[in-house]
């Protein structure tokens, strides 16, 4: 069988300008990077234009730890709607190094669904995860250094600073450490870390911005600390934002690129749903909508996390109103919240399949809560049995759920006509009514609560010290009625990894409470969830080469 990386080189990849024409974009006002990658000048986002498309969110079970196929269903859908004479568009977030070089893989699709030209987009792309590393980065070292000058000192006390460095890399080595050591002229001693890139709060910035200006402002409203005489103090009292802004401004611009069928794509931001939003820029998904009729979107690891995340915060940043979710199920997912381990997961086992749905039903009824229509994609693997694909379509037919098997990864957007003709009855037939599930005005706790009780199935929520101590700060900031974004394991409902299914009678706990004024969100940290993973035992990258002619192998 091809690798994803042999089957991408497979395809007819055309010159960007031609994808852009298609569009009506002129080359004249594209940002070339190469011959197949492009960005697009904010002037292209047309508001009336968005009114009229029709957004379609996919979303999916709880994962296993090699990921379902949200992606490739993403692209296989759009490839799907295109046949079937809609005009499609993807808009998805680009890949980060820690996973690509770590155990998921990239993020790029799969097998005859995938976007291309796939090593760039894997690999550095347009350097929008460099602009993001840099600008924050030069946050803090503009933190350091205000500290250490007792000239033009603001007076931050160190221990209050929670602002860390990032790097676009899985090293579980960085999440905790000393800086400053090793004299006066290093710099004030004090503990710090590193984050991954993707939970930078530049990356969150960066993705729920509408304009350039937009996003200098939401720099300048970083929370970075308080002064030994407890006064708050953000990025623009540093006067950051100006030049963190300048080191952005290629990057807040969407990057066009084409599936392996030639259809236009849109990838752009990348954070994580685990530990931050988990979607694609506002601004990529309306420059969709704006070029497009059919926007095929897809928010990070189960309904759970980045669905809710998409839906409640930025649907209701960018105005945004989805027609459609499509949850990804595979028979594999099912039969490890079915109770099997990782490495049976191959064995035929439909009984598994049927212990492992309440999983999933929970993430139907999960959708149904926001007004949303819930459609299932099952996305096919080769080892799957007809017994155990059926036990999905039957168990789907009971709820009155929409179902198709998906062989996009094998046939591309033909493998996925059937998913394409369901979501457009879908919206033309079981329009949705999309609502949010909390108001932003409501107190901290409420917002928490209602999330781990109705999404999660949770019997409450507990606090810790530090937590109890973050809420009392962030009313006394005046913080209180921003969104949630709760950083919690992708692999359960709870805040154990261990507990897959569909669990009961547990209690979510809240470590502390992160301040992301500037995204214009709080995170809360259930359990031990940490933003900066670690390598496995054996990495991707171990995989990996590279020949004399620059050919590529092991990259997925």
């Amino acid at each position: 069988m091809s690798t994803d990386i042999e089957i991408a080189r497979t395809a007819k990849i055309q010159p960007i300008a031609k994808i852009a024409e298609s569009l009506g974009l002129p080359a004249d006002d594209l940002n070339f990077y190469g011959k197949y990658k492009a960005k697009v000048p904010l002037k292209y986002i047309n508001e009336e234009k968005l009114k009229t498309s029709k957004l379609i969110l996919v979303s999916a079970i709880s994962p296993t730890p090699a990921g379902e196929g949200k992606t490739t269903t993403s692209v296989g859908l759009t490839e799907g709607l295109n046949r079937i004479g809609k005009k499609a568009m993807v808009v998805l977030r680009e890949p980060s190094l820690g996973p690509v070089f770590g155990m998921k893989g990239g993020a790029a699709g799969g097998g005859y669904s995938q976007v291309i030209p796939m090593e760039d987009i894997n690999l550095h792309f347009t350097g929008d995860f460099s602009a993001v590393e840099k600008a924050h980065n030069l946050l803090a070292a503009l933190i350091d250094n205000n500290i250490q000058n007792k000239k033009y000192s603001l007076n931050l006390d160190p221990r209050t600073i929670t602002f860390k460095r990032v790097m676009d890399m899985n090293d579980r080595a960085l999440r905790d450490n000393v800086i400053g050591l090793g004299g006066t002229g290093n710099g004030i001693p004090r503990e710090s870390g590193f984050d991954i890139t993707a939970a930078s709060e530049i990356m969150a910035i960066l993705c729920l911005s509408n304009s350039l200006m937009h996003l200098k402002e939401k720099l300048g409203n970083i929370f970075i600390g308080f002064t030994h005489d407890k006064t708050p103090i953000y990025a623009r009292d540093l006067k950051a934002q100006g030049a963190m802004a300048i080191l952005l401004k290629d990057a807040i611009m969407p990057n066009l690129v084409q599936t392996m069928e030639g259809n236009p794509a849109i990838i752009h931001g990348g954070p994580f749903a685990n530990i931050a939003q988990g979607t694609n820029t506002i601004l990529a998904t309306k420059m969709g909508l704006s070029l497009a009729d059919w926007v095929v979107t897809e928010a990070g690891f189960g309904f759970d996390l980045g669905g809710e995340k998409f839906l409640d915060i930025k649907c209701q940043y960018g105005n945004l109103k989805p027609e459609a979710v499509v949850l990804v199920a595979t028979v594999r997912a099912l039969k490890y919240h079915g109770g099997v381990s990782v490495t049976d997961l191959k064995t035929p086992d439909a009984a598994a399949v049927h212990r492992g749905f309440p999983n999933l039903e929970k993430h139907i009824e999960n959708a149904a809560q926001f007004g949303l229509t819930p459609i299932v994609a099952l996305n096919h693997f080769v080892w799957d049995s007809e017994e155990e694909i059926n036990a999905v379509k039957d168990k789907c037919a009971e709820l009155g759920v929409r179902f198709a098997i998906c062989k996009h990864w094998a046939e591309g957007g033909k493998g996925a006509e059937e998913l394409a003709n369901l979501v457009v009855d879908a919206t033309e037939n079981s329009p949705s009514s999309y609502k949010a599930l909390y108001e932003w005005g409501w107190p901290v706790e409420k917002k928490i609560e209602t999330i781990a009780k109705q999404i999660y199935g949770a019997m409450g929520v507990e606090y810790g010290p530090k937590a109890n101590a973050d809420l009392k700060r962030i009313e006394k900031l005046g913080l209180g009625h921003l969104p949630i974004c709760i950083a919690k394991t992708q692999y359960s409902f709870t805040d154990d990894v261990t507990r897959v299914g569909r669990a009961t009678d547990f209690t979510i706990t809240i470590r502390e409470i992160e301040i992301a004024a500037g995204a214009g969100f709080l995170v809360p940290i259930a359990g031990d969830m940490m933003r900066m993973p670690g390598l496995p035992a054996i990495p991707a990258a171990e995989g990996m080469d590279i020949d004399e002619n620059g050919i590529i192998v092991g990259l997925s």
